[in-house]
Formats: C-alpha cells, sequence, structure tokens
C-alpha cells in the first residue's frame, strides 16, 4: 500500500538524530507493517543474514539488524511492538535495546499496536546503543504519551554493579517445556552475569502460559483499528475503477494492498473485538495484561533485573516449512516488556552449535533504563561475544 508513498515529515526520534549530527543513509527492510518475526512478509523480499544468507535476520526490524551486523552503518531504529528489535538483534549478534513505553516519542512512527509500539535502537554495543537512547529520548509536545525523562534517569556507579540481584527462571531451561535452540549457551551467560554483576534469585515468570495469546489477541485488535485508516481514500494506492461505490473501493484497495499476514492479524483483531467476541477476547486479555504488569512490577521490587533468553531459537531458515503458530510462539519471551512498558536489552551472548548467534535478555522498572545499560556495558566488558563478526563484515 505505501511503495510509493513520500512521508511528509520527519519522525521526532529521525529530527532529534539529525540536530545531533547524525546522517542518515535511508530506510531498512522490515516485515510488512512490522507484523511478523522473519522479514518473510516484506513486499520486498527476505531480509538475508549475514552470519548465513540462508537463514532469516529476524523480524520484523530485520533490516536493521542486518545492517548493523554486516557493518553498513554503527547503529539503525526499529520499532518494537512483542520483539521486533530485540528478536532479531540475537538473530544477527547485535546489541537490541526496546526502551519503555513513554520514553521514545512515537510522533511519525507508522503505529502498528499503539499501547505496545516502542522505538528501539539496535547497535554493536550496549555503549553505542545507550548513546543513540539519549539522544532519541525524552518527552515529545506532539506525542502526548512521552512521560519518561531519559536525561534525568539514575546513574549507576561500578560498585552497585556487583551488588545486583538477578532473577531467572530455571525452567526456561530445562523440564518439560521446549528447551530453545541455544539454550545451553543462555544458561551459561546468565550464570557468568551473576559473577559479574551480584547474585542470581531463581523466580516463577508470572503468567507465562498466556503471555503469546494475550499478546496477539491485543496486537491484533490494535492493528485491526490503526489500519483501517489505510483504505486508499487520502493517500496510498487505490484500487478499482470508476463507478465503484466507496464501500467496493476500500474493500479492493485493502485487499489488493495488504498482504496475507497483514490481513489474517486484521480479519483475528476485528473478529475479536466484534460485539459478540469482545469480552471473551480482547476485554479478557486486557484483565491479564494487568496481571502481567502487576506480576512483572513486584518480581521487580525483590529482585533489580530479570534475564531469560530472547527467541525460541537461533535464526531459522529461510527454505523452512511456513509454520504460522511456530513464527507467533517464538515471541514468548519477549512479548512480557511491551505487554508490560518495560525496557529490555538484548545482548549476544554465544554462538549456537551451527554457528549462529544467540542473545541472552534483560529487563528492569520503567524508570532504570540506564541501569540495563550500565549492565550491558558491564558484561560486554567481560565477553567478547559483541565484537564476533559474521565472515566479511
Amino acid at each position: 500500500l505505501l511503495r510509493r508513498h513520500m512521508g511528509q515529515y520527519d519522525a521526532t526520534v529521525v529530527s532529534r538524530l539529525k540536530a545531533a549530527g547524525a546522517i542518515l543513509l535511508g530506510k531498512t527492510n522490515l516485515d510488512e507493517f512490522a507484523m511478523g518475526s522473519t522479514t518473510t512478509s516484506s513486499c520486498f523480499g527476505a531480509t538475508r543474514n549475514p552470519w548465513n544468507r540462508d537463514r532469516s535476520a529476524g523480524g520484523s526490524s530485520g533490516g536493521s539488524a542486518a545492517a548493523v551486523a554486516a557493518g553498513l552503518v554503527p547503529f539503525a531504529l526499529g520499532s518494537d511492538t512483542g520483539g521486533s528489535v530485540r528478536q532479531p538483534a540475537a538473530h544477527c549478534g547485535v546489541t537490541g535495546f526496546k526502551p519503555a513505553w513513554g520514553s521514545v516519542s512515537r510522533y511519525g512512527l507508522v503505529a502498528y499496536a499503539s499501547s505496545l509500539d516502542a522505538v528501539g535502537v539496535l547497535a554493536r554495543s550496549a555503549k553505542d546503543a545507550g548513546l543513540v537512547h539519549q539522544i532519541i529520548a525524552g518527552p515529545d509536545s506532539r506525542d502526548a504519551t512521552t512521560c519518561i525523562d531519559a536525561a534525568a534517569s539514575r546513574i549507576f556507579g561500578p560498585n552497585e554493579l556487583t551488588q545486583l540481584r538477578i532473577g531467572w527462571c530455571p525452567g526456561h531451561f530445562s523440564g518439560s517445556r521446549d528447551v530453545p535452540r541455544g539454550a545451553d549457551q543462555v544458561e551459561r551467560a546468565i550464570r557468568e552475569l551473576g559473577r559479574i554483576a551480584g547474585q542470581l534469585v531463581e523466580i516463577d515468570w508470572p503468567h507465562e502460559a498466556v503471555l503469546p495469546a494475550t499478546y496477539y489477541i491485543i496486537a491484533m485488535s490494535e492493528a485491526s483499528s490503526n489500519l483501517s485508516r489505510f483504505d486508499g481514500i487520502r493517500f496510498t494506492r487505490r484500487a478499482g475503477g470508476p463507478g465503484k461505490s466507496v464501500d467496493a473501493m476500500i474493500t479492493a484497495t485493502r485487499s489488493a494492498g495488504f498482504g496475507a499476514e497483514v490481513r489474517r492479524r486484521i480479519l483475528l483483531g476485528t473478529f475479536a473485538l466484534s460485539s459478540g467476541s469482545y469480552e471473551q477476547f480482547f476485554a479478557q486479555a486486557s484483565r491479564v495484561r494487568r496481571l502481567v504488569r502487576d506480576g512483572l512490577l513486584n518480581l521487580l521490587e525483590r529482585v533489580d533485573l530479570l534475564a531469560l533468553p530472547v527467541t525460541t531459537g537461533s535464526a531459522p531458515r529461510l527454505d523452512a516449512p511456513d509454520d504460522q503458530v511456530a513464527e507467533y510462539q517464538a515471541d514468548q519471551f519477549t512479548v512480557a516488556a511491551n505487554l508490560a512498558g518495560l525496557p529490555a536489552i538484548a545482548l549476544p551472548c554465544g554462538i549456537d552449535g551451527e554457528g549462529m548467534p544467540v542473545g541472552m535478555q534483560l529487563m528492569t522498572r520503567p524508570d532504570r533504563e540506564s541501569l540495563l545499560f550500565a549492565v550491558g556495558n558491564a558484561w560486554q566488558a567481560a565477553t567478547d561475544w559483541h565484537l564476533r563478526r559474521p565472515s566479511g563484515a
């Protein structure tokens, strides 16, 4: 729908980068309307992973992750609605940061799910990601949801980083559940992080079984509302010739312009919002979301950080059979941060048995974003996973 559309103004994050002297090279590939975790739903084709061109770079911000991993740029931006910055960062061996909800302006961001969307940073190191985040974050009069001033975030001293309580769930790496590929590397990294930054505290991950369903009901419902503006009337491509009714023109435009995955999510979201299903699906998911947020914030009263995997495995093969359920389940470790509005960071932490990078994820309270960068810096000062590059990069 937007193939020939040129934006009429810069997003706030772009304006702030330009004002700081950044040279912006262009836009990168992503899943259509940010809906996907492989970039295979992009109308421009899939993004290949620089570590192995037969593998996906992840999604939805796969192009940004691949560009950083390949050494084309020192950093890139991406939107993160359920893991779309952190997951491709892990697949490409780079650092990916998702801010707290309300930390970075979304003015100029094409909305997917407004209560979940965040503009994040992909970079080669936590230090670089933190520098970029400082530039783009902060209140914006054009986005009333910005309510966190990153510049005022507390700075953590080196001595404090040896006394942290790091919550982790051993069940993420063993037991009856499907253990992620590369789980050994992630578990080893979390244990090492405990030695570097403090002590590990075993926790139970709240409402884990219902996280993906809760996320997708809310995200798809909000998407069906947000994407109703793409109707061919004001802008975008228009299908249908003269003589057609407005309704027929809108139907033809959306049927021809949206890809299969976007249509699927719009239809599922519209169903969840319909009069016969609203209470059973959207309203119930909204109540569960509150329980998830309360559970995570309660945990973060007992511990300083939460440590867990980023994804259910390393980058998938591009020629793998289409398995939509598995693709949705791949977000099970990332969606909690979006549902609860927490900041989270993905850090390279190992290479799996097939030579592909894997990452670990850290989350904390909304007012402690700087802690993630401080711990990320400490981790990367003690390890070299973030320095490793794909061949030729």
